[in-house]
């Protein structure tokens, strides 16, 4: 990836939104350091700083924003630092326009489709001197055996597949990620031995709707075949769980439920996006499934894989919900059961087709509804919690807790957090721990030897 250019100094980066992102800045990362850059302990000693953005939420923009008005200090104190934008923001229609008119020091702004050319695009900053920008309005092909920095640690992130093809009426990822893309499977089992190799015991394949991998390949694969695949590969050591996200309801078949129940590698751990628990608002936001359709999944995957754990999004204040929608929202996290619930508040994204629909929530109203769900959560997550005090679980342990006092950390197969004493040495092990005490948010435990 050598550019022909004596690169030397610094790097930082600041990661916005979901672990696809955080995998996507790993690869920045990866580049960068083969550039010649090294890392960089604090922001403001860094040679470069890129920003890789987020726009899912509102508040993840707003948060761009605010830190680079702050690096227009930075940058008057040293010119010669080099900041980049990048990411899902970068790429939304006419924004990298608007970043370099409204941040003028922005040096570099480029798109989703083309960071594996994060290298040239520096190098054309240094050498002109002047601002670059590259945003492509459409992704071309998957650009395969990119320098990859990883944090050190028992998990690796594995994308296996880019874009989304749902175009749900709220969600703007369609429009900055692309449609769908799978990588072939040869690829992703070749990444996966090498980071059993290096140590790793824990992969989490990452896509925006992994039950479509495998759509636009020729042959006869599909998501529960590259799972069925990697259970079987062979290797020294290496991997012993494997996880994935996200999974769109619709497409959750029962053979890819038969796959991970049968599975000895897959962990019991389901994280399925209802959104909403009224009808009529699942299908303003043409997410493809009735409530009806989506508590019978929850049942298969509970009949099927006993103790399962099921995590879900639910958005609440999606234009046109009313007091009955909010109501068969609440009704249907009671009865599914869920062992924990990502929530948040609807927010227009524009470019979006919600964005123009009728009926927008009035804040106030928002943050009623929110609160009331995540009381009712809450209760619902503390007594799943508590069904397993006295039981064993095999925990993949992390290292030591950050409170100290010889205290570990991990998560068990249901990606529960887990607390218990024991020897650091003991970090990157699959050990046993008997659950002593529940809590809301973490399973305290002691090891048994």
């Amino acid at each position: 990836m050598a550019t022909g250019i004596d690169y030397k100094g610094t790097y930082h980066i600041v990661t916005f939104g979901c672990q696809m992102n955080e995998h996507d800045s790993e690869v920045l990362a990866g580049m960068l350091e083969d550039m010649g850059y090294e890392p960089a302990g604090d922001l403001k000693d860094a040679g470069i700083v890129l920003l890789n953005t987020c726009c899912v939420r509102e508040t993840a923009e707003n948060k761009v924003f605010s830190l680079l008005g702050r690096l227009r200090r930075l940058k008057q104190e040293k010119p010669e630092l080099i900041i980049g934008v990048g990411g899902c923001m970068a790429q939304q229609e006419g924004m990298a326009r608007w970043i370099r008119q409204a941040f003028s020091y922005v040096d570099l702004v480029f798109g989703t489709h083309n960071t594996y050319q994060l290298p040239e695009l520096i190098g054309k900053v240094v050498e002109s001197r002047s601002p670059v920008q590259a945003v492509w309005p459409g992704a071309g092909s998957i650009t395969e055996n990119l320098p990859v920095k990883r944090k050190a640690g028992v998990r690796a992130w594995v994308t296996i597949m880019y874009g989304c093809n749902n175009f749900c009426t709220y969600c703007i990822v369609p429009y900055v990620r692309g449609r769908e893309r799978s990588r072939r499977p040869e690829d992703i089992l070749d990444e996966v031995a090498k980071l059993g190799r290096e140590g790793y015991k824990e992969v989490i394949l990452l896509g925006q709707n992994v039950n479509s991998y495998g759509k636009d390949l020729a042959g006869p694969i599909d998501f529960a075949g590259l799972l069925e695949q990697l259970e079987h590969l062979e290797q020294d050591g290496g991997i012993e769980w494997i996880r994935y996200m996200t999974s769109h309801p619709r497409d959750f078949s029962d053979r890819l439920i038969e796959t991970i129940a049968a599975s000895g590698k897959v962990c019991e751990y389901f994280h399925l996006p209802v959104q909403a628990g009224s009808n009529r608002i699942l299908k303003k936001m043409t997410r493809g499934y009735t409530r009806e359709k989506y508590l019978e999944l929850v049942e298969k995957i509970k009949t099927a894989v006993p103790g399962a754990t099921i995590t879900t999004d639910i958005m609440v204040g999606f234009p046109g919900e009313e007091e009955r929608d909010f109501h068969d929202t609440l009704d249907l996290v009671r009865q599914a059961g869920f062992d924990g619930a990502y929530t948040f508040v609807y927010n227009t994204r524009p470019g979006t087709p919600a964005a123009k629909l009728a009926g927008q929530i009035p804040e106030a109203e928002k943050k009623a509804r929110i609160q009331e769900l995540i009381k009712l959560q809450n209760k619902i997550s503390l007594e799943r919690n508590l069904e397993v005090e006295g039981s064993v679980q095999q925990v993949l342990v992390e290292g030591e807790s950050k409170t100290g006092s010889g205290l570990l950390i991990g998560r068990n197969r249901g990606n529960k957090m887990v607390v218990f004493q024991g020897e650091k040495e003991l970090a990157g092990q699959i050990v046993k721990v008997q659950i002593t005490e529940a809590h809301l948010a973490r399973l305290t435990g002691k090891l048994i030897l």
